[in-house]
């Protein structure tokens, strides 16, 4: 699925989202969009922008910031909000959750379709109409509990 060498199909389909969100699909935009479905990880604006500085010297981290935010309203990433961190952003948009690391802060997608159609409780369906549902799990990941045990 991510893959930095876009079709035209995918260019396509995000040049549809624009048009219809009232946007210019421009240069700079295109490109954080190419580096965000290249991306294995789950970046911020700042790494973002960093992996861009070389191919974008003149690229504002600014741009970075209000195009992910503008394409997180529009669909086209998802916007992570990890417990004291800088938000973070994920181009899979299928249905999947989290496991975050609490040491080294690395997010791992998991997916659970048994979660995702398992019935609300009954108290949190009587709250308001549930649009989506995202489960977050947190611990210590297999890399930093071996480099604990060498400890």
């Amino acid at each position: 699925m991510f893959n930095s060498n876009l079709n035209e199909q995918q260019i396509e389909h995000l040049k549809q989202i624009c048009d219809e969100g009232g946007i210019k699909l421009t240069h700079q935009r295109l490109e954080i969009f190419r580096e965000i479905m290249a991306a294995s990880d789950h970046p911020s604006a700042e790494l973002i922008h960093k992996r861009l500085q070389t191919k974008m010297p003149t690229l504002a981290i600014d741009t970075v910031y209000r195009t992910l935010a503008t394409f997180d309203e529009l669909g086209i990433v998802k916007k992570l909000h990890v417990m004291g961190e800088r938000a973070l952003f994920d181009a899979n948009l299928t249905k999947h959750h989290h496991f975050v690391c609490t040491r080294c802060k690395q997010v791992e997608d998991i997916y659970w379709p048994e979660f995702d159609e398992s019935m609300i409780p009954e108290k949190a369906a009587h709250m308001g109409r549930i649009q989506s549902r995202h489960l977050e799990l947190r611990g210590i990941c297999n890399t930093c509990l071996k480099k604990m045990n060498k400890d």
